[in-house]
């Protein structure tokens, strides 16, 4: 599905669509240096206000560098030892702000269920998790039905599972600054939850 058609569902205000083969196709369009602008029709702002969350919500980064808001991995990217190559599938990440705090909004999708797995080493190191933590959140977030947002200990983070038009298995994952036990995980919880209800 192209950025395009992914758009036109988010501005008729219908939940978009979301398939392995169009996030696959999305990650595969995009270039090696990512990209300015987000390519998912993530509305930011509606779901930080749903989640209750203060501050304009926006593409970008809270150090105003010029890294990129989106980036992509797998597709045709991977490489055989890479995780979306053993399980195919593609990964898109897109950076906004809200206020002041950055917020990192990871989609990803695989053929395989535990889609989740790819986003291991993110999730370790933006939740401040051992290796023992991860493995019980992974196992946790892995068994949770669709649309049910699990939450870090830290509270910074949550994972939710997304339903896939046609076949695979797909999670948001969304993290908001990097200091754990700095956020309320309800608000966080709530704001995956929006995010997750754009897409179907």
């Amino acid at each position: 599905m192209t950025a395009a058609a992914l758009l036109a569902g988010c501005q008729s205000g219908s939940a978009t669509p979301l398939s392995l083969s169009g996030l696959t196709e999305t990650a595969d369009s995009m270039g090696a240096k990512g990209a300015d602008t987000c390519p998912l029709p993530y509305d930011i702002a509606n779901a930080a206000k749903a989640a209750g969350l203060e501050g304009e919500a926006r593409p970008g980064h809270a150090d105003g560098g010029d890294e990129p808001v989106a980036t992509a991995e797998g597709g045709k990217r991977a490489r055989p030892e890479d995780a979306l190559a053993q399980n195919p599938g593609a990964l898109v990440s897109c950076d906004f702000l809200i206020g002041q705090e950055d917020l990192v909004v990871h989609t990803v999708a695989t053929r395989d269920r535990q889609a989740i797995n790819p986003l291991a080493p993110a999730i370790q190191q933006q939740a401040g998790m051992d290796f023992e933590a991860l493995s019980a959140y992974l196992m946790q977030a892995g068994e949770a039905g669709a649309g049910k947002p699990v939450v870090t200990a830290s509270g910074n983070l949550a994972a939710v599972r997304l339903k896939l038009d046609g076949e695979g298995d797909a999670f948001l994952v969304v993290a908001i600054g990097d200091s754990p036990g700095a956020q309320d995980s309800a608000r966080v919880s709530a704001l995956a939850k929006a995010l997750a209800g754009q897409v179907r």
